[in-house]
């Protein structure tokens, strides 16, 4: 029997580590000479969501079987028995599904906020189970009324491609006293459009968004998109050089790398992420924006446009989806608050893709971005100033071969961000978050067709929170899965004598303790779960 785990979705760059535990005992199996027609249940190594003790109520926002593009549609009633202020709201997101069918992206709203957006595992002929959890507190002024709920896993089934998609997506609610900064008062969505009203007297305003390239076409591997003039299959005027850009009434508001998913059909290997899927890919978690240098602008009462864009799509291009849900806190003091924006500065964008003939041919990528912007907001509790500065880079080799058939990448991402609030009471804090993606990998197809994919994929981040001057928190995040995984291709399923070893360690320490848990899976056999911590 299968052992099922909880897949986990943590902000890496945020979490602490006073919110882990521990991870599970080792594991033993006899391990197949290759892939059979069943294997362990999708997992990761990511710990699960500490839950408060106590009184907790359950509601079921979610029960489908999704076909194909149309989308689940019911109503969201909240909880009885546990009030209306909650300690921690949790999704809980079951799913299953047997025979053969490609990995889908789906997404989950609730009162038009989006508060899930996941991709799936592909299946087992025999099937398969899995189960995403997602701290959603900060949804909680939605969950408050009731709401419409829609759902979909766009998906196809036919003779082919069997595999019904069955979930169940629920909410859990933790009574008791929420943290006093844990969520926002207000969770907004954009407007017809896309103009955004915020309440007068709001003093703090993050924007967050669900950006993802997806849809089967180029822009699901944008990483690997080169120069028009470079002989690749997938091809953008700029090169591979992708960020997502919100503005304000025309202004540019915020800048961030966009994360480079590998779904679970990714690099053309499947057999890579049968049972630990790439980073992210069950838990896409929203790029984030501090808008509060623009509260002053905002606060005016008056609808204001608010745009997201990518740069370097080709024009006319699709494939990438940008959802965006804006969160608010409030001045309680004040009616309404007033405020302007002091500082806007934004380098240019150098982003320098060279293309090199030969074999292998190759494309050489270097980018980076900067933008600093300032703002202050008059509230009860004195003068607020934010100061939010962020650098993106970018760097990357590519190297293919005629046809193709060696395609490989040496990539990294790197998206820094520093956040000053400054106010009439205490010290300046100042936040200071390093994220780095890393994507360093090759895929070759041999004169006997067989295809192998070697592959690693890293998730990082580093916090550190100042007051003052003075060290008062801080985390480091490290999300590494490695995979090597060969199978022949252009044969039916059961001719691939595939094999594949993918492994993860996730490790997340804190001043609180730490957290190190390894997962290795051979030919869809779990052979190790270690906790190092």
């Amino acid at each position: 029997m299968k052992r099922r785990i909880v897949m986990s979705m943590l902000a890496g760059a945020t979490l602490l580590a006073s919110t882990l535990i521990g991870a599970a005992p080792a594991q033993s199996a006899d391990v197949p000479a290759e892939f059979g027609t069943d294997w362990h249940d999708p997992v990761t190594a990511a710990p699960p969501i500490r839950t408060p003790s106590g009184k907790s109520c359950q509601v079921t926002l979610a029960e489908a079987q999704f076909r194909d593009f149309t989308p689940y549609k019911g109503t969201y009633t909240p909880p009885r028995g546990c009030g209306d202020r909650w300690s921690k709201v949790v999704l809980r997101l079951e799913g299953k599904v047997k025979g053969r069918q490609f990995d889908r992206l789906g997404y989950l709203h609730v009162g038009g906020v989006e508060i899930l957006r996941t991709s799936t595992p592909e299946p087992s002929p025999d099937g398969i189970g899995w189960s995403v959890e997602k701290d959603v507190t900060r949804y909680s002024d939605t969950f408050r009324g009731s709401q419409d709920v829609e759902m979909l896993i766009g998906n196809v089934v036919d003779d082919t491609y069997t595999g019904v998609i069955d979930v169940k997506a629920t909410l859990t609610f933790y009574a008791g006293k929420p943290a006093a900064t844990a969520a926002p008062d207000k969770v907004l969505t954009l407007g017809d459009g896309n103009t955004l009203t915020t309440p007068r007297n709001s003093e703090r305003i993050l924007a967050e968004v669900y950006a993802t390239g997806s849809g089967g076409g180029c822009e699901e591997f944008w990483y690997l998109a080169v120069p028009g003039k470079a002989p690749y299959s997938c091809q953008a005027g700029d090169g591979p050089y992708r960020e997502v850009q919100i503005k304000v009434d025309g202004q540019l508001a915020g800048i961030a790398a966009p994360f480079p998913h590998v779904w679970t059909g990714g690099w053309s290997n499947p057999f890579l992420w049968y049972v630990i899927p790439g980073p992210r890919a069950f838990d896409v978690r929203p790029v984030e924006y501090d808008l509060t240098p623009f509260a002053g602008l905002l606060d005016d009462g008056r609808p204001h446009r608010v745009d997201v864009s990518v740069v370097g799509v080709p024009e006319g291009q699709s494939g990438w989806s940008a959802p965006v849900n804006v969160l608010v806190w409030q001045d309680a003091g004040r009616a309404r608050v007033t405020g302007k924006l002091t500082v806007h500065h934004e380098s240019d964008l150098t982003n320098s893709s060279t293309y090199t003939a030969g074999s292998p041919e190759r494309v050489d990528t270097d980018a980076a971005h900067r933008l600093t912007v300032a703002g202050y907001v008059d509230t009860s509790h004195g003068r607020v100033t934010t100061t939010v500065s962020r650098s993106l880079a970018n760097t990357s080799v590519h190297r293919w071969t005629d046809g193709e058939n060696t395609d490989g990448l040496d990539a990294t991402w790197s998206d820094d961000e520093q956040v000053t609030v400054d106010g009439r009471v205490g010290p300046a804090r100042t936040t200071r978050i390093r994220r780095t993606y890393t994507m360093n990998g090759t895929t070759t197809i041999g004169d006997d067709a067989r295809l192998r994919t070697v592959l690693t994929l890293g998730d990082r981040a580093a916090v550190v929170e100042t007051r003052g001057g003075l060290r008062t928190g801080w985390s480091r995040f490290d999300d590494t899965v490695a995979g090597d995984a060969t199978y022949t291709t252009g044969v039916p399923r059961e001719q691939r004598h595939a094999v594949g070893t993918t492994s993860e360690r996730y490790r997340l320490y804190g001043p609180a303790g730490c957290y190190d848990r390894t997962l290795t899976a051979v030919q869809g056999v779990l052979t190790r779960d270690r906790d190092r911590c």
